[in-house]
Formats: structure tokens, C-alpha cells, sequence
């Protein structure tokens, strides 16, 4: 496989981290580059090591994840997500701001980097040098993260009061969107 495929699939695999990153810019109050960094390396680690994890494991686990993977991510999504917008229908005087806690970060990272795990299987039934193919990935993964939180920040000044709840709605279609395409136009 070509270092231009790899770099299609990595974009492909960005994606969903990449609107979770416009999501947590829009979300959370005084998002700034330190905070687009910081989840552009939880992201870009995840989507790293995925595919690593998903070659070791082979083919021997592809039926077990494959048939799992849309439903692990739906749930992580929706509950941050519903969480989100919990937070933000509090009426209080001053509301809760949302924070990008590391707990909140490997959730995100976990379930929107599933699809990684399942392409390093592919990949190992494919004979992809896995560390090449890894690198790219994360990289990938990293920039489009941190162009995605910078993009949500700006967003986010502007939509201001309903900021967490269009976030929470953003995850939780995420979810609903991997869900749709795992049932229905997956084999």
C-alpha cells in the first residue's frame, strides 16, 4: 500500500476526531492553543496507537471488534455529549464551564479512534509496515485536531450561550452517524 493511500485513509479516519475538536473549541469557555494542542496529542496519540494495537491483535479478534466498535463509539459520544448538554440546561447564575479533563480527552480519543483499531487489523492482512502507517495516522490526526479546536474557539465566541449544548448535540450525532453506517451500510 502507498504512502497516498495511507494519507487517505488517515484523513478518513481524522474525521470524526476532527468534529469532536470543533465540538470541544465550541464547548468549552476560553479554549485556546494550549488546549488545541493538548487534544490534538491525545487524539493524534490514540489514532497512533489503534492501528498498532489492531496489527497485533490480527485477524483472530476482526469479527469480535468489527462487530462492536460502532456501538462502544456511540455510547462514549452520546454520554459526553448528553453530559454536555446537561450542563448546559442548568440554570444557574454562573454555569458550569466544560473542561477538556484528561478523563473527558482519552474517552473522546478512545471512541473516535475505534475505527483505527479495525484498519490495523486490514492492515496486518495486508503486510502495511504498521509504524509507517501509524505515523501518518497520528499525525494526521494531531493537525486536524488542532485546526479543528481553533476552528471551534471561533465558532464558539460566536454562538456563546448555547455553546455546550450545540457541542453535547455535535458528539452525540457523531455517535449516531458511526451507529447508522456500522448497522446499515456496513456488511
Amino acid at each position: 500500500m502507498d504512502y497516498g493511500m495511507i494519507f487517505l485513509i488517515a484523513l478518513s479516519l481524522a474525521m470524526d476526531a476532527f468534529a469532536v475538536s470543533i465540538s470541544n473549541g465550541v464547548s468549552v469557555r476560553g479554549f485556546g492553543k494550549k488546549d488545541a494542542v493538548r487534544q490534538g496529542i491525545y487524539f493524534g496519540m490514540f489514532q497512533f496507537l489503534m492501528p498498532l494495537i489492531g496489527w497485533f491483535l490480527g485477524s483472530r479478534v476482526k469479527d469480535c471488534i468489527a462487530a462492536v466498535d460502532h456501538w462502544i463509539a456511540f455510547l462514549l459520544l452520546a454520554v459526553i455529549g448528553a453530559n454536555m448538554i446537561r450542563e448546559s440546561l442548568k440554570e444557574e447564575d454562573a454555569p458550569e464551564e466544560n473542561q477538556l479533563t484528561s478523563k473527558v480527552l482519552i474517552l473522546q480519543a478512545i471512541a473516535t479512534s475505534i475505527d483505527a483499531l479495525a484498519v490495523g487489523i486490514s492492515f496486518a492482512l495486508l503486510d502495511v509496515d504498521i509504524l509507517t502507517a501509524g505515523l501518518i495516522i497520528g499525525i494526521v490526526a494531531f493537525a486536524l485536531s488542532f485546526t479543528g479546536g481553533i476552528l471551534g474557539k471561533g465558532l464558539g465566541n460566536f454562538l456563546q450561550a448555547k455553546a455546550a449544548f450545540a457541542g453535547g448535540a455535535v458528539l452525540i450525532l457523531i455517535g449516531l452517524k458511526i451507529l447508522i453506517e456500522h448497522l446499515f451500510f456496513m456488511g
